[in-house]
């Protein structure tokens, strides 16, 4: 048994613009081990995407990884080392084979000219060398799987013709059919209501206990991560502020951010109480704040040390980490 199935250290990405390099993800380490579900959560533009796009190399053309980065993906008979990879060829085993991703917004990732039953079908063909019969009797299952009914209809029908929580569980279903070792989903029931958006999560728990995959969820509500995720990594304008599992995470949050974003969820047992939103904005990357990238919102900034030093990544507990110097200072208090 493989313990860990991808292994990201000192992950580092930068984009060439004309205002010069700026640095989307800085410094992340993360594993993920087989059957882990491990969630991805923060604002828009705190570099999740960034970060989970890396381990298939799908960022832009302009996108520089620094030479101290590594991403290892750990197949049973390889380890893969990702960067590395410079071929297309090479490239298939990270984008679609062994890792596959389904999107925030499916219809942007379904061709609307082609059948969504074609484009399962050329997937497996990319990826095997299996018949077409083969390849549709396997997409045609796969949609069963899924729970869309009327499998070998909807096959021939396009993504238009399919609702929306139908075209989520298709890009599901598409993603899957190659079995990859490592699905991400990135976003995947924002667009969805509440209803259709319990039934994806219910659905992937499944799928993760049928194939013993791994996932890497993505999504800035924390409330769907207290449902699916067994780790949770918090990120902030492209560092990695807080990790632990999502017990610890959600209910001891170590973090001032990781707090924030909890304290912003509704209250339902207090329908009165006022939602309280992390104070400001998130930087732009052109401007990121010197030290501590958080200090510039922390209504508990340490002021001096945390504009000035990057604050050190610490266990707080068993597989509980944080990088704050106010958690820092109260824990060698207690010592």
């Amino acid at each position: 048994m493989i313990e860990t199935l991808i292994s990201v250290k000192d992950l580092t990405v930068r984009f060439k613009t004309d205002e010069g390099l700026i640095t989307a993800v800085d410094g992340v380490t993360f594993d993920v081990k087989p059957g882990e579900i491990l969630g991805l959560v923060g604002e828009s533009g705190s570099g999740k995407s960034v970060t989970a796009k890396s381990l298939m190399l799908l960022n832009a053309d302009n996108t520089v990884y620094d030479p101290k980065s590594s991403m290892k993906l750990n197949l049973h008979d390889q380890s893969i080392d990702i960067l590395s990879l410079k071929k297309p060829q090479d490239q298939m085993i990270i984008r679609g084979g062994a890792i596959s991703m389904i999107f925030q917004e499916p219809m942007a990732s379904f061709a609307p000219a082609i059948t969504i039953g074609d484009q399962m079908v050329e997937q497996l063909k990319l990826h095997s060398n299996m018949p077409d019969e083969k390849a549709k009797e396997i997409s045609i299952e796969m949609l069963e799987r899924v729970g869309i009914p009327e499998a070998g209809k909807r096959f021939n029908q396009y993504a238009f013709e399919f609702s929306g929580g139908m075209r989520q569980r298709a890009m599901i279903a598409m993603a899957l059919s190659t079995k990859p070792k490592l699905l991400i989903a990135d976003e995947p029931t924002t667009a969805l209501d509440v209803t259709i958006q319990a039934q994806v999560i219910e659905l992937m728990k499944e799928l993760v206990d049928e194939f013993h995959m791994a996932i890497i969820f993505i999504t800035h509500d924390l409330g769907v991560i207290a449902q699916t995720a067994d780790r949770v990594a918090v990120m902030y304008l492209g560092n990695l502020v807080e990790t632990g599992t999502v017990h610890q995470v959600i209910q001891q949050p170590a973090h001032p951010y990781t707090q924030g974003l909890i304290n912003a969820l509704p209250n339902l047992e207090d329908l009165d109480s006022p939602l309280t939103p992390v104070p400001g904005d998130i930087p732009s990357p052109l401007e990121r704040p010197t030290g501590c990238v958080f200090n510039t919102r922390c209504s508990l900034s340490l002021g001096e040390r945390c504009e000035a030093e990057v604050p050190h990544n610490f266990n707080v507990a068993p597989g509980h980490n944080v990088s704050c110097h106010l958690m820092e200072q109260r824990m060698a208090a207690n010592e």
